[in-house]
């Protein structure tokens, strides 16, 4: 998730649960996110399984042939805390039409330009999801590594389950709140491994899979699938796993 402080002013006023403190942080990593090997290169090694994860749910859901180039041909997302566009652009090169949103003006221009080097069609927007058109919709919405960063998980679960539209599908990513993740996300992470800043993130803050299945229960949403996100220092790389203790990720759909 990234965010900037310039922006942060304006759009996290009444009912936003946008973090300014948040926004600061992530703004400063604006410059490096296409850079696979600066800070954000944790974020570009488990890129590759977000995007398996999203899209072969997508063609289960929508009965599509995940081997298809243009497998999300026709299906509307919106990916809320999009950075630079790390999702944002393999879902436009499968077909999909993508509106990224996040509340960093410098990210949100960094991904316009990488964007455009690569010819892409992407509606990007400096925005929050509470500050979106309340009639828009879509097939799916993604919230990838952001309800960790919110001030209220609540109300923000409440305005991202509000866009999906009937027959669609929300896809969550999170980190669970329990002492692996802190000793593994927190210590191991920030301050033993250094892949990121120091106060990335707070403990506090994290999520666990009961809660956040309340939360969108909550906003007539169930929760059909789930799965660890697990890494293997000796292979230096993530994949899919039953453990959820630390990293993981849900699909919802409407009740």
């Amino acid at each position: 998730m990234a965010m900037q402080q310039n922006s942060a002013a304006g759009l996290s006023g009444k009912g936003s649960t946008v973090d300014p403190a948040e926004v600061a942080k992530f703004s400063k990593l604006s410059d490096e996110w296409w850079d696979p090997k600066g800070k954000m290169a944790p974020l570009h090694k488990i890129n590759p399984l977000r995007l398996a994860y999203i899209r072969d749910a997508a063609c289960r859901k929508f009965e599509r042939n995940a081997r298809s180039l243009s497998c999300l041909s026709g299906l509307r997302i919106l990916d809320i805390g999009c950075g630079a566009g790390l999702l944002c652009e393999p879902l436009t090169r499968l077909g999909a039409q993508v509106i990224g949103i996040d509340p960093s003006a410098t990210n949100i221009a960094a991904a316009k330009l990488h964007a455009d080097k690569g010819h892409l069609s992407i509606d990007y927007r400096c925005t929050t999801v509470e500050q979106m058109d309340h009639r828009e919709r879509f097939d799916i919405v993604l919230a990838m590594e952001v309800i960790e960063h919110v001030t209220d998980v609540g109300a923000f679960l409440a305005r991202c389950a509000a866009m999906v539209k009937p027959g669609g599908m929300m896809v969550v990513s999170t980190l669970n709140r329990n002492w692996k993740s802190f000793a593994l996300a927190i210590v191991g992470a920030e301050y033993v491994l250094r892949w990121l800043p120091r106060g990335t993130h707070q403990w506090d803050k994290f999520v666990t899979p009961d809660e956040l299945a309340q939360h969108l229960a909550a906003n007539k949403l169930t929760i059909t699938e789930q799965a660890g996100v697990v890494y293997n220092p000796l292979a230096d790389r993530w994949s899919i796993s039953s453990d959820m203790d630390v990293n993981y990720m849900v699909v919802a759909e409407g009740v």
